[in-house]
């Protein structure tokens, strides 16, 4: 059974190799934002086959404790962007605290 639950979306994602990404939209379900310190997409992969589901994907996680969006490890910002890093995925919505 498929819960609805409201997230803020992912408006835009620049990392066109990520399997997620499809015309500058990530189509995970999901996805988790950081590893504790950094602001990374930690669901980005690089893959020439792209997939995901037909909507736009949510902020699921965020683990970044230090971003000024961060509640209780959710995202409440009304809406995120990913853009390139290192060749990575990186929220650029990160607002410090």
């Amino acid at each position: 059974m498929l819960q609805t639950i409201k997230m803020p979306v992912v408006s835009e994602c620049v990392i066109a190799e990520c399997a997620y990404n499809s015309s500058m939209a990530c189509h995970a379900i999901a996805i988790t934002i950081g590893d504790g310190e950094r602001p990374m997409c930690d669901t980005f992969f690089k893959s020439s086959k792209h997939g995901g589901i037909k909507d736009t994907a949510g902020v699921g996680a965020c683990k970044v404790s230090v971003c000024s969006h961060n509640t209780d490890f959710e995202c409440g910002a009304a809406s995120i962007r990913v853009g390139n890093e290192a060749n990575s995925g990186k929220c650029l919505t990160f607002a410090a605290t």
